[in-house]
């Protein structure tokens, strides 16, 4: 956290917390796919995660919920979308994973101002995290790196790549 004093990345590291678990509460439902899916995935069973994260994003990807008119759950469909390619990449589908991550930036294009800083950091830590996790740590740090340039917030430097990308970011003495 450069230039951030130990307090104030603390305070935005509790706010940063404070908007994720809202969204999370928000969004999450007695029959949510998503949480189906990230207890597949987290018992290794990444194709059943992958079908579950497909049926949350249809549930959230029509005009009614996310569009350039109604921006109801742009938000939540880019969560989705991250979800979704998490659970690609770490099935070893890395095309699968890069078309939802691109759907996902997609969505938090949509997004109103207010939340969409903690909403890029969830997405691309996510994404960024599934790369690190099966070992394109390269990958991993590009992602950090665009979300970071796309104006993610401290949740974003909580990513495994945010400390490599640290380090080959300083200057040799």
């Amino acid at each position: 956290m450069v230039g951030l004093s130990r307090d104030l990345h603390c305070r935005r590291a509790h706010v940063t917390w404070l908007v994720v678990s809202a969204l999370v509460t928000a969004c999450s439902t007695s029959t949510s796919h998503q949480q189906k899916a990230m207890q597949a995935s987290q018992a290794g069973d990444q194709k059943a995660a992958i079908r579950l994260a497909k049926k949350e994003v249809a549930r959230f990807s029509s005009a009614d919920e996310c569009s350039r008119a109604k921006k109801l759950n742009c938000g939540t469909l880019a969560l989705a979308y991250s979800s979704l390619a998490e659970y690609q990449v770490l099935d070893g589908d890395k095309r699968g994973a890069e078309s939802s991550f691109t759907s996902a930036k997609e969505a938090l294009d949509l997004m109103d101002l207010e939340q969409k800083p903690s909403a890029i950091a969830m997405v691309y830590r996510d994404v960024s995290e599934a790369f690190w996790k099966v070992g394109d740590r390269a990958r991993a740090v590009t992602v950090f790196k665009e979300g970071r340039a796309a104006g993610g917030d401290v949740w974003l430097f909580t990513s495994s790549a945010a400390q490599l990308a640290a380090q080959e970011e300083a200057p040799l003495p």
